[in-house]
């Protein structure tokens, strides 16, 4: 591919995913300086001409600075005349708050937004949160799956797996992406129940205050007395009986959480539990000792992000979980180093064959063969 025909930009967030990238395409990085000044402001400086050329810029979102760099990096390609400029986000960051939370906000169609306003034409990024995510952007966008290099880990490194594995569903939510795994694998599948989800849906806030009652002075005032023992007040504007409940308004049972419970036979299997990313591991250990108490040999996580954040890295060595195998998809050398139990897989190629195809105005068909929807 003639370097000419573009030129590849990368932010400090993930340098060897986008050397690989380059590489692979038989190209070099664009000359360009992303730095921080003494007062936290982020620097950019596109030594190479971009005028009229496509651009590609590999960032992974790791934190708000390399948001940060994201942003001001295409913005400049934008004011430079740029043709064309793609963003290639192999994780794309903010994308567990895509749905609305109390008195929250949906912050990943605010980062959507703001990537299309920095002047992103399109964007490329691998297993979204959500598949929903992509309707946020006002320009297209790819969203590329890594089950393919996963599952071939599977066949690649563990013996007779067809007999030796099976795919867990951590909870019931996952089930349709741990079926979808197990019948391209050929083998069985069990779900985890009972481990109730704990977001911030679950925390109490101002609307789930008690009603307030009346006043002596108004109950004396406003109190309706019926025919029958029930009692109607209105007191600030709520009709409450005397039990304190709203009239007409049922009250809604409490979630409780259900006792753990390991719904196939896991004995003497490797069992394998999928999901998009690993960030906290409290879930997946909770999941891996269930699972160990009935007879599973080995336990194996697939995920494709793998963020491993705080002391993640250091619970993970210390718990019943044998192989925890991620993408590169964001850097994890230093998590590497306090867990051996992390294994890497390279997606570089298929970043750089949606590139190529991208630039060629090629049909992208290719790179979701066999790929379903719940991956």
């Amino acid at each position: 591919m003639e370097p000419s025909e573009f030129i590849i930009l990368s932010g400090n967030s993930h340098r060897e995913l986008a050397n690989l990238i380059a590489s692979r395409l038989g190209m070099k990085l664009g000359n360009c300086d992303v730095y921080q000044k003494s007062n936290k402001e982020t620097m950019v400086s596109i030594h190479d001409s971009v005028r009229a050329k496509d651009v590609y810029i590999i960032q992974t979102g790791l934190d708000n600075n390399s948001i940060m760099e994201l942003l001001i990096l295409a913005y400049a390609c934008k004011t430079s005349s740029a043709k064309k400029i793609v963003g290639v986000i192999p994780y794309l960051p903010y994308s567990k708050q895509c749905k609305m939370r109390k008195r929250g906000s949906i912050v990943t169609k605010l980062l959507a937004q703001m990537l299309c306003k920095a002047g992103f034409t399109h964007i490329i990024t691998m297993d979204l949160h959500s598949k929903e995510i992509q309707g946020f952007f006002d320009v297209p966008v790819d969203n590329l799956r890594a089950s393919p290099f996963l599952l071939k880990y599977i066949q690649d490194n563990i013996p007779d797996f067809r007999q030796s594995v099976i795919v867990v569903a951590r909870n019931p939510g996952s089930a349709k992406k741990a079926t979808s795994y197990a019948e391209r694998l050929r083998v069985g599948i069990a779900v985890i129940h009972g481990e109730v989800k704990e977001s911030e849906s679950d925390e109490i806030d101002g609307r789930y205050s008690p009603p307030i009652f009346a006043s002596q002075d108004e109950s004396s005032s406003d109190t309706v007395q019926p025919s029958t023992s029930r009692r109607m007040s209105v007191g600030r504007g709520r009709i409450t009986d005397v039990s304190g409940s709203v009239v007409g308004m049922p009250t809604a049972v409490k979630k409780e959480k259900p006792p753990l419970t390991v719904v196939g036979d896991v004995s003497d299997k490797v069992a394998i539990m999928v999901d998009d990313m690993l960030d906290d591991p409290g879930a997946f250990i909770a999941a891996a000792e269930a699972l160990k108490e009935r007879g599973a040999r080995q336990i194996y996580i697939l995920c494709t992000h793998g963020l491993m954040s705080s002391d993640a890295p250091s619970v993970l060595e210390t718990s019943p979980i044998d192989q925890i195998v991620v993408t590169n998809t964001v850097p994890h050398e230093s998590q590497k180093l306090q867990c051996v139990k992390i294994k890497t897989v390279d997606i570089s190629i298929l970043l750089a064959e949606a590139i190529r195809r991208i630039h060629h105005s090629e049909s992208m068909s290719f790179l979701f063969k066999n790929v379903t929807q719940e991956d």
